[in-house]
């Protein structure tokens, strides 16, 4: 998913600096979504690892 928003801020730094602002900010979205999104699952990620391993 990191990837993934990776590649869209790069279509959105390409677009904005070609002058097409309505393509950059959809791409800066979407990539702004995804980039939270992987956030939120590696911290849930993190927390049930860490609580796996408390209980064994």
């Amino acid at each position: 998913m990191l990837r993934w928003a990776l590649a869209f801020l790069v279509v959105a730094l390409i677009a904005a600096i070609f002058g097409f602002g309505g393509i950059a900010s959809s791409a800066e979205g979407i990539a702004r979504i995804l980039f939270f999104g992987f956030l939120v699952l590696a911290v849930v990620s993190f927390l049930m690892n860490t609580m796996r391993d408390a209980t064994s």
